[in-house]
């Protein structure tokens, strides 16, 4: 346990969690866990290579396509930090149940859509859903494995499984015959899921008492869907005067979420957390891998396809080539525990990330699809270390008994970045007249934004 930990973890807290650890199954856990955030991942990634079908089937205008990729992710930042705090409070596997459940459900009603917004929408709460399992997850690791070596042995797991399911998702859809067939099977393996969690999965709280922090939620929440609204509707237009709008609105709510925090009995999120060089890592660590890779990463299967003419499948195999990578270096990276500190390990994977798409300028306009191969491999490798290490860093950056909260924390800045990626590589890809020019021009951003995301966790060490 680290120093933060023991500093602030109550007696009450500890002989809860003690009383608790015994009851709990910890191979139950982790391998109903990592499932849920396969097919979570799989949910998320899986318009990557179809995105072009789906918005021919549903009449989406280019303009309007950002829509189609940044729907889950507006659901996920909106509710990540509220569902961690709820699951901290409430109870981590009923979070968990809930989150599973829904997201089998309106994943299977996403493959009825008919038109964008439709669609959006089933997106946005397949995000919701998305987000209460991704929170409760590692609270639930947190207390099934109470042992310094046995966190670092499950998130690494489960990390490697958040890049099992990237990999995942453009494989299925891509080989199944339309995106509404492949949402309707990921919609049900959502729902295996959470039916064979109800019995192995032991409840864990942290036992802080006091009301539920209803505005803090409600504050965050309306702030985070005004923000990543108009980093999606921005690509139009930054001037508009709804954009101006929302921003202005994301900038006063957030105000509003500060102020509440400070007098809320039991906040959502512990704002001294803010001063620790650790947490900031954390959430720096998240914002710049949304930014930088997600972002680009979400958009360039629909790239390859109208540049270089691969069929989804095609595509998808391709695509594995990063995502498969990123699966197997993730599951290995806890050997580099004691060796290699998170928070290097970020930097290192932010490197490699800005070599990969560094080595991708051109490749597009040469129309081979070879040339994308380095890049591909090295950015799976970055990748690979990007998710090891933040899942570990999100629960040693705040006290045991708010490993949730502290999920919930960094996946909220994670998928923040993620929704300005995909609406910022998106409009600097159809910037230009060419979509090979304007791929480069989103190829060297996202290296910037590496090399920023580098620095930023390099930058952040811990004091004395």
């Amino acid at each position: 346990m680290t120093g933060l930990d023991s500093a602030t973890t109550t007696p009450a807290a500890v002989r809860g969690s003690t009383a608790r650890d015994a009851s709990l199954r910890p191979g139950a856990t982790l391998a109903l866990t990592s499932a849920a955030t396969a097919v979570t991942l799989m949910t998320y990634t899986a318009p990557a290579v179809t995105l072009p079908q789906t918005a021919a089937s549903l009449h989406t205008a280019v303009s309007a396509q950002a829509w189609l990729l940044n729907g889950t992710p507006l659901g996920l930042a909106a509710l990540l930090l509220v569902a961690g705090s709820l699951a901290d409070d409430y109870g981590r596997r009923r979070i968990f149940l809930a989150g599973t459940l829904a997201l089998g459900l309106t994943t299977a009603l996403g493959a009825f859509s008919t038109s964008t917004w439709q669609f959006t929408l089933a997106r946005v709460a397949q995000g919701a859903a998305s987000a209460a399992i991704l929170a409760s997850s590692l609270g639930l690791l947190v207390a099934a494995f109470p042992s310094a070596r046995g966190r670092l042995h499950a998130t690494g797991v489960w990390g490697a499984f958040v890049s099992g399911g990237i990999a995942a998702g453009p494989l299925v859809s891509g080989a199944l015959p339309s995106w509404r067939v492949a949402y309707g099977i990921l919609g049900a393996a959502a729902l295996l899921v959470a039916a064979l969690g109800v019995r192995p999965l032991q409840e864990s709280r942290a036992p802080r008492g006091g009301r539920p922090d209803v505005l803090g939620a409600l504050t965050f929440g309306l702030a985070l869907v005004s923000l990543v609204a108009a980093l999606t509707l921005g690509r139009d237009g930054w001037l508009r005067a709804p954009v101006e709008l929302l921003l202005a609105a994301a900038v006063l709510l957030v105000a509003v979420f500060v102020a509440v925090e400070h007098r809320a009995g039991t906040p959502m999120i512990d704002l001294g957390l803010l001063r620790r060089p650790r947490f900031l890592a954390s959430s720096a660590g998240g914002l710049f891998t949304g930014l930088a890779v997600i972002g680009m990463f979400s958009f360039l299967p629909a790239l390859l396809q109208q540049t270089l003419h691969l069929t989804p499948l095609a595509t998808a195999w391709l695509y594995l080539f990063w995502s498969g990578l990123s699966f197997l270096v993730a599951f290995q990276v806890k050997h580099l525990a004691g060796r290699i500190a998170p928070r290097t390990q970020l930097a290192l994977g932010f490197a490699l990330h800005t070599i990969a798409v560094l080595t991708m300028l051109g490749a597009l306009a040469s129309g081979s699809w070879t040339r994308l191969l380095p890049g591909l491999i090295v950015g799976g490798v970055g990748s690979g270390l990007l998710n090891g290490a933040l899942p570990l860093l999100a629960v040693e950056s705040v006290p045991r008994e708010r490993a949730a909260m502290g999920s919930g924390a960094q996946q909220t800045f994670r998928y923040i970045g993620s929704c300005a990626g995909v609406a910022l590589t998106i409009a600097l890809a159809t910037s230009s007249g060419s979509l090979a020019h304007g791929a480069d021009i989103a190829l060297l951003v996202s290296a910037g934004l590496a090399a920023a995301g580098a620095v930023s966790v390099l930058a952040l060490r811990e004091r004395g």
